[in-house]
């Protein structure tokens, strides 16, 4: 089986999209990430944990015990943080290898690009380099274990 017979049509979002609708997105859709693009052609995946990364308080990444002493009630609103920020700026500081693959890779591939770039979603496109759809980590492995 190849990327093409995996690829499915994936949502995608800008530089410029409001980082809480690119998280409303994710959930509503239950992705784990989301494609970026620009003109059609991918530049980056956005993996919904890097979304988390910006929106949960730095001192509880650094400290987990001190997310325990917020209370619920504010501890529920953590994403309302992103406000006014964009994707652009949920993106990590060191650009990482950008998890694309033509139409003719086979499974093998996508998971060792999966692998190799730590991404849940893999971006298919066509000879020219435009988007024609995605694999995520879940169906590349329903596909592997046949399930």
């Amino acid at each position: 089986m190849r990327a093409r017979d995996l690829a499915v049509e994936f949502p995608t979002v800008t530089m410029d999209t409001p980082a809480l609708e690119a998280a409303k997105l994710m959930a509503e859709q239950d992705l784990p990430g989301l494609i970026i693009v620009d003109d059609g052609r991918p530049l980056t995946i956005l993996p919904g944990t890097q979304v988390l990364r910006l929106a949960v308080p730095p001192y509880c990444q650094d400290d987990p015990a001190l997310a325990r002493v917020v209370d619920e009630a504010h501890a529920d609103l953590f994403l309302r943080k992103l406000g006014g920020k964009t994707v652009r700026e949920c993106l990590p500081q060191q650009p990482r290898e950008l998890p694309v693959a033509d139409l003719k890779a086979t499974v093998l591939e996508l998971a060792a690009l999966m692998a190799r770039t730590r991404s849940p979603v893999t971006a298919v496109v066509d000879g020219e380099g435009r988007l024609v759809g995605a694999v995520t980590l879940q169906s590349l492995l329903d596909h592997a274990l046949e399930l």
